[in-house]
């Protein structure tokens, strides 16, 4: 996998994870809220393995 496509899902995972949290927030389903930090978390973790292959690819 390129790190573009690691930094797309990533930058999805995020986008997603914070729309989680928000419908938790507005519901009051801290389940949801928690996925949603989790998931967010996750695609900053995308971005950042992303950016690392390029910079190794660069090389």
């Amino acid at each position: 996998m390129s790190g573009t496509s690691d930094k797309i899902k990533g930058l999805a995972n995020e986008a997603i994870g914070n729309v989680k949290q928000g419908v938790g927030k507005v519901t009051g389903n801290e389940k949801l809220q928690v996925e949603g930090a989790i998931q967010e978390k996750k695609g900053e973790a995308q971005q950042v393995v992303g950016k690392v292959k390029d910079a190794v690819d660069k090389k």
